[in-house]
């Protein structure tokens, strides 16, 4: 399913009724879902707005990531490891219940 059809789907949308929200002819936007047609982006984006959407930019996977804590705790041997889970598990059960309050 492509991510056109998803989002109109999801948006409870005909085809027609994108092409009527977006103005964007219902014959181009089957193109488009069907793989036989790639939309410019300003396109894809005005398609995607009319469905509640938008596009946007994060860091791939992997990317932008600090490791610097990963590193710090690969250093650590398994027990140690597992008493700061201990530890930071007991300091979120104790967030969790002022919250309650």
């Amino acid at each position: 399913m492509s991510l056109l059809s998803y989002a109109r789907r999801s948006a409870g949308f005909s085809q027609r009724q994108l092409a009527e929200r977006s103005g964007i002819p219902q014959p181009a936007i089957a193109r488009i879902e069907s793989g036989r047609s790639t939309p410019r982006l300003d396109t894809l984006a005005s398609l995607l707005r009319a469905c509640g959407l938008s596009l946007g930019l994060e860091p791939a996977a992997g990317e932008g990531v600090d490791r610097t804590a990963i590193r710090r705790l690969r250093q650590l041997t398994p027990a140690e490891r597992a008493e700061i889970a201990v530890r930071e598990a007991r300091n979120l059960e104790k967030v969790v219940a002022r919250r309650q309050r």
